[in-house]
C-alpha cells in the first residue's frame, strides 16, 4: 500500500513539474510576442546636467564638512542664474544643441532598424545650427547591411545637419563605410581605422564527398546563379566570376568613400590595410585625434548635449533573454581575452 502511494505521489510531482515547465514556456512565448508588439521607448538624457551633478558630488566630497553649507548655497545661486538664462533663451535665440547617437555594429549591423528611427526623430526636431555626434564602434560585416546603415547617416547630411563621427575603438570595413559619411571624423589615438576592402571565404568539401562516393547535383537556371559552392566542384570560370564580383563590390566601396572624402588618395588607401587613429590622421582617413568623451565635454561648454536612444521596454522575457545573452558574451570575451593574453606572453 505504501509503495503504491509513493508511486502515485511521484507521478503527481512529475506531472506538476512538466505542466509548470509547459506553462513557463507558453508564458515566455506570450511575453516575447508582447515584446515585439510593444512600442519602442525613446530615452533622452541631458549630459550637461549629468556632468554637473557628478562634479558637484565630487566637490562636496572633497570639501571640509564646515564649508559644505556655503558650497551648497553657491550651487543654488548657480541654479537660479541658469534658470534665468534658460528663460531668456526661450524668449529669444536658444543655445546650440548636440544630439548624440550610439551605433555598436555586429556582423549583420543589427542595430540599423533602431538607428534609422533615431535618425528620423532627430531630423524632425534638429535646427540647422545643431550638431549630431555618432559614437561609432564596428569592425564591419555584411555589405548590404552596412550599406543600409551608412545610408542612415547620409540622411543627416542630406538634411543639412552637421555630423561628427567619434571612433574610440574601431571603425573598419563597413564601420568605415558609415564613418566616411560625416563632415568630421574624430578617432582615439589607437582606434582601428580603415580596412577598405572586401573579403569572402567559402569552404569546399567536394573532394571529401567524392572520396566517399557521394554525388552532389547542383541545378541552376542562369549561367552565374551559383559561382562557388560548398558541396559541388568549383570551376575556374566560377572562381573568376566570384573574384570579379568581389572586385566590383570593392570598386563601389572605393567610389562611395572617395565621393565623401575627396581629399583621400583612395587608390593608395583602399588596400584592405588598417591604421591606428594617429596614423590615420596623416593619411586623411580622419580629421582629428581625440576621444568622444573629451569632445562632448568640450561641446558642453557652449551647447546643450543630449543622448538619444530608442529601445524596447524591459519586460520579464526581455530581461531573461538579455541576462542569458550577456552571460554567453562574457564567457566568450573571457576566453578570447585569455587567448590574447597568452599570445602577448609568448611575444
Amino acid at each position: 500500500m505504501s509503495e503504491w502511494v509513493a508511486e502515485i505521489g511521484t507521478f503527481v510531482v512529475q506531472t506538476t513539474i512538466v505542466m509548470a515547465l509547459i506553462g513557463f514556456g507558453l508564458l515566455l512565448i506570450a511575453r516575447t510576442k508582447q515584446d515585439k508588439e510593444s512600442e519602442l521607448k525613446l530615452t533622452i538624457e541631458p549630459l550637461n546636467d549629468q556632468r554637473r551633478r557628478r562634479v558637484r558630488r565630487l566637490r562636496l566630497a572633497a570639501t571640509l564638512p564646515g564649508a559644505r553649507k556655503k558650497l551648497l548655497k553657491l550651487f543654488r545661486s548657480e541654479d537660479k542664474k541658469r534658470h534665468k538664462e534658460h528663460k531668456t533663451e526661450q524668449d529669444g535665440a536658444s543655445a546650440p544643441r548636440v544630439w548624440v547617437l550610439d551605433f555598436h555594429g555586429d556582423l549583420k549591423a543589427s542595430q540599423t532598424e533602431h538607428f534609422a528611427q533615431e535618425v528620423s526623430a532627430i531630423i524632425g526636431v534638429a535646427a540647422k545650427e545643431d550638431e549630431v555626434v555618432v559614437r561609432l564602434e564596428s569592425a564591419g560585416g555584411l555589405v548590404h547591411a552596412y550599406g543600409l546603415a551608412a545610408a542612415q547617416l547620409d540622411r543627416l547630411r542630406t538634411a543639412g545637419l552637421n555630423t561628427t563621427v567619434c571612433i574610440d575603438k574601431v571603425a573598419a570595413s563597413g564601420g568605415y563605410l558609415m564613418a566616411c559619411t560625416a563632415q568630421h571624423i574624430k578617432a582615439a589615438p589607437f582606434a582601428v581605422i580603415g580596412s577598405i576592402g572586401v573579403v569572402a571565404q567559402v569552404p569546399n568539401i567536394h573532394r571529401l564527398l567524392k572520396r566517399h562516393d557521394v554525388d552532389v547535383e547542383l541545378l541552376t537556371a542562369g549561367k552565374y546563379k551559383r559561382t562557388l559552392t560548398v558541396l559541388g566542384e568549383n570551376t575556374e570560370e566560377g572562381k573568376a566570376k566570384f573574384l570579379d564580383d568581389l572586385e566590383n563590390t570593392h570598386r563601389l566601396f572605393k567610389s562611395y568613400v572617395a565621393e565623401r572624402r575627396p581629399s583621400m588618395d583612395i587608390d593608395t588607401l583602399a588596400t584592405g590595410e588598417i591604421w591606428y587613429g594617429s596614423e590615420a590622421l596623416s593619411r586623411q582617413l580622419v580629421d582629428s585625434v581625440g576621444t568622444s568623451e573629451a569632445y562632448l565635454v568640450e561641446r558642453m561648454t557652449e551647447a546643450q548635449v543630449f543622448t538619444v536612444k530608442l529601445e524596447a521596454p524591459k519586460t520579464v522575457s526581455r530581461k531573461l533573454g538579455l541576462a542569458i545573452s550577456e552571460g554567453v558574451e562574457k564567457a566568450a570575451l573571457k576566453a578570447l581575452g585569455l587567448i590574447d593574453a597568452a599570445g602577448w606572453q609568448r611575444r
